[in-house]
């Protein structure tokens, strides 16, 4: 088995490859994390480059977490628990979730919700009523909808 050469990073490297990384996109700590051990950083260069990079903005769990809710409800149409648990995963805090939560607007999410519902069950072949409903409802609640919002809108659409 031929010799594998892993890259080694100076501090001042490896801070400069993570400003970049934060730049191009927004980053939980939990991400910038991991990819410092991926680059075989030992933990107290890893403290000290999550350190900076808070310090210089570049690193900001509740800008994450708000961008993040946004955009998933935004260009994946999830609901309000599956961007909840996936935040979790990530181990952003409670506070945080709830103050993206609030980016999503009630209005536009629920005419999210019936657009979704709508699409999607006009896509269902299925003719058996009861079949249809739990095609829709696992849709729905796979992306995460609330399973009240969910079973509220299959008795108006699928009466």
């Amino acid at each position: 088995m031929p010799f594998q050469k892993t890259e080694t990073y100076t501090l001042k490297e490896a801070t400069r490859k993570l400003e970049g990384y934060c730049a191009y996109q927004e980053r939980c700590h939990k991400e910038v994390v991991q990819k410092l051990k991926d680059m075989g950083m030992i933990p107290q260069a890893i403290d000290e480059i999550v350190y900076h990079l808070i310090q210089q903005n570049y690193l900001n769990e509740e800008r994450f977490a708000r961008s993040y809710a946004r955009g998933k409800f935004n260009t994946k149409k999830w609901g309000r628990n599956r961007i909840v648990s996936e935040l979790r995963q990530r181990q952003i805090s409670r506070f945080n979730i709830d103050t993206a939560l609030k980016e999503i607007d009630d209005t536009a999410y629920m005419e999210t919700l019936d657009s979704l519902s709508k699409k999607r069950l006009a896509q269902i072949k299925e003719t058996h009523t009861q079949k249809r409903r739990k095609k829709l409802a696992d849709y729905l609640l796979y992306r995460g909808w609330e399973s009240h919002l969910v079973y509220g809108k299959l008795k108006e659409l699928i009466p």
